[in-house]
């Protein structure tokens, strides 16, 4: 067979020609990869697995309660339960070029990685490796933010691995915003201090809205070691770490090189500071309404209380021992109580300084005149022309005396009010009852105290009862605010109640009082003034009072011991009224009252109606005793004149005493005049109760009240 006809060979299979070791080795080669493989995905599995499970599970950190003034300024800040300042804060509440020097420093890919930075853990790993030592960390800002949440040490391994899982399941779980926001409120800045604005103020005294290149830089660098870096134990330390920030920022276009080195020569602060312990008193009582709330945010100006507080405490050396002082400062249009200093200094035992005295209970001597004043000039009673009788004198029983026992004699209603006569008070407030004082000091939002009287008494007046400057100063607020009662508020963020038109006094009565003191000598138009105030002293001289008011603010003043003790000497217009004018001096310029409303009676003497010429004991002197009385109908009396039968019957109204000529009125309208007679008729259509007066030729009066059918 020739060689063209012999058969073809068969093709060999690929693996002919390997011998059965080498098919083994390639078979347990493939199983290998394929464990691997199956390894590599339960792993994959596994950590994906571990991964979702914390996703969802983020540590709320507790922060601390944070009572801030109207403009977000921060006034007090109360430690959360661990003891730790910290404050909450958001990245718009702080400087944007410290945000960026801290990325910058700590992740400059934050904003692409997905929590865990590979690159930074190749070459912190190949650093650390080289050196011998770590050289830089490779931890991202979120791994840092997820060991602070868990507060779980960065020494080993497993640490390490246990925060990138972490930190994986924390960038699911949240936005990057929001991660920054947590890094904010919980990086650790030396000793109890957590957050950048906790450390902010504590360091440098100020909220970290706007901060220095040296600030930013000191901020960003303490977090990594806040117990080595902390400034006030070494300085050196610390700015040796700080100028290494600026040094990388200006290397990296972050800081021009002469602001690098003007940062770099600033000083790094020795000393940690206080933070703010503004309006102290009134945020512990709100805090104590309301434990659960985080943020208060007050009515109060914080400059303004500063320069209180700060004033309170340098008068507080110059007063006698034990003896302390609160003020109160309101706009009277809102109510709005712009500050508060319960004591000089909160932390002065001496003193008492934790007890809040501007909510104590106390004798408020002669500051309640002013309201009684009103009340008689809203009825009728008098007016500030009126003569009254400054004399020693009787009151069922009661026979008050005037503070310095002298007597005035026969003076004008203004004159008694301006020199604080007791006598003149004490008539006028039995002519208008006291529980009617009572009734109004209520509307105007005070909460009298009458110890266990059930009626108040006469002596009310001329401070017989607890009330506290609080009270006194919502008493005044209602007397500037045109007669309108204006509560008092100091949490700016509280529902409203909705508004109740209370009146306190009628708008003519409370400018007669605000003219009368702001020291007017007579009743006339226009402004009366500044400043309208009236001071009061305690009896034994345990407290001194000033209330005052411009058209805009009114400011109230105590003095005494906390304890009630006597204060020698401790009189309201030489202690209260000297501090009344300071405050009033930091409050800046003065507003003017304002002038009268409509309705107001600009006469005095013989052009005064005749029944408010004299009034009280004034017009008893001049008629020498003989005042008219109503002997028909009589008071409280109950009169038929067939009223419902179609065919009435005349009233004849009776007088005694008095002299004539008599005019009679009912219900306010003359319905009889210059009556030479002591009798007259009237011609009643209805039935009910009418109220029956009549006036002598001199102005004395009586009245009385009776129900006709």
């Amino acid at each position: 067979m020739s060689a063209s006809s012999a058969p073809a060979a068969e093709p060999k299979p690929a693996l002919t020609g390997l011998g059965p070791r080498r098919l083994r080795r390639l078979f347990a080669a493939a199983l290998v990869l394929v464990c691997a493989a199956v390894l590599c995905g339960a792993v994959l599995f596994g950590l994906n697995a571990a991964i979702e499970a914390r996703v969802g599970v983020v540590p709320e950190p507790e922060v601390a309660t944070v009572v801030d003034d109207r403009d977000g300024h921060l006034l007090r800040a109360f430690a959360s339960a661990d003891g730790r300042w910290r404050l909450d804060v958001q990245r718009s509440e702080v400087d944007p070029r410290f945000l960026q020097m801290l990325l910058a420093w700590e992740d400059r890919r934050f904003w692409t990685h997905g929590g865990v930075d590979g690159r930074a853990l190749v070459r912190a790993a190949w650093q650390a490796l080289t050196h011998g030592h770590i050289v830089s960390g490779g931890s991202t800002l979120t791994m840092q933010v997820a060991r602070m949440l868990r507060g779980s040490p960065n020494d080993s391994l497993a640490d390490k691995a246990d925060q990138i899982l972490d930190a994986v399941a924390l960038e699911r779980t949240l936005p990057k915003t929001a991660i920054v926001d947590l890094y904010l409120k919980i990086a650790p800045y030396g000793g109890n201090l957590e957050g950048v604005r906790a450390a902010a103020l504590a360091w440098f005294g100020k909220e970290p809205k706007r901060l220095t290149a040296a600030e930013a830089a000191l901020l960003v660098v303490l977090p990594q070691s806040p117990e080595r870096f902390r400034p006030d134990r070494f300085p050196a330390r610390a700015k040796t770490a700080r100028d290494r920030v600026l040094t990388r920022m200006q290397h990296l276009g972050l800081l021009a090189a002469p602001e690098a080195e003007r940062a770099r020569a600033e000083p790094v602060p020795r000393r940690r500071r206080e933070l703010p312990m503004l309006a102290a008193h009134a945020a512990q009582r709100l805090v104590d309404a309301a434990p659960t709330r985080k943020r208060f945010r007050l009515t109060v100006d914080a400059g303004l209380q500063q320069r209180l507080e700060d004033y309170a405490r340098e008068k507080a050396t110059h007063l006698g021992e034990h003896v302390s002082l609160a003020l109160l400062v309101a706009d009277h249009a809102t109510g709005a109580i712009l500050a508060s200093v319960g004591s000089p200094d909160l932390f002065d035992a001496e003193r008492q300084g934790h007890v809040d005295l501007t909510e104590a209970l106390r004798s408020p001597g002669s500051t309640l005149k002013p309201l009684i004043y009103g009340l008689a000039f809203e009825r009728g009673v008098a007016h500030p022309e009126s003569l009254v009788d400054d004399r020693p004198a009787d009151f069922a029983g009661y026979t008050p005396q005037n503070f310095d026992h002298v007597y005035e004699g026969v003076i004008t209603a203004r004159r008694a009010l301006q020199l604080s006569r007791n006598l003149p008070a004490v008539e006028l407030l039995s002519a208008v009852g006291p529980s009617r004082l009572v009734q109004r000091m209520r509307r105007a939002g005070a909460h009298p105290e009458l110890g266990n009287r059930s009626l108040p008494g006469l002596a009310i007046g001329l401070g017989g009862l607890g009330l506290s400057l609080h009270d006194l100063v919502g008493i005044y607020a209602a007397i500037a605010n045109e007669g309108r009662a204006v509560p008092l508020r100091i949490d700016a963020d509280a529902a409203p109640d909705k508004p109740k038109a209370l009146r306190v006094l009628s708008p003519q009565a409370a400018w007669y009082v605000s003219s009368i003191l702001s020291g007017a000598t007579a009743t006339v138009k226009g402004s009366p003034g500044e400043v309208a105030y009236k001071t009061g002293t305690s009896y034994g001289y345990r407290d001194a009072w000033t209330i005052g008011f411009d058209g805009q603010h009114v400011v109230g003043v105590w003095l005494g011991r906390p304890d009630g003790a006597t204060v020698p000497g401790l009189v309201g217009q030489d202690s209260a009224v000297p501090v009344m004018r300071d405050v009033f001096a930091r409050l800046g310029p003065l507003t003017r009252l304002p002038g009268p409303p409509p309705g107001i009676l600009a006469a005095a003497g013989d052009g005064l109606p005749p029944p408010l010429r004299r009034i009280g004991a004034a017009a008893a002197l001049k008629r020498g005793g003989l005042v008219p009385e109503i002997t028909f109908p009589i008071d409280a009396s109950r009169v038929e004149l067939g009223l419902d039968s179609g065919a009435p019957s005349d009233l004849f109204l009776k007088v005694r005493n008095g002299r004539p000529p008599f005019t009679w009125y009912v219900d306010g309208a003359p319905v009889a005049r210059n009556e030479l007679r002591h009798q007259a008729v009237w011609h009643p259509i209805e039935p009910g109760f009418v109220t029956i007066s009549v006036v002598d030729a001199t102005g004395a009066a009586s009245r009385s009240r009776v129900f006709l059918q």
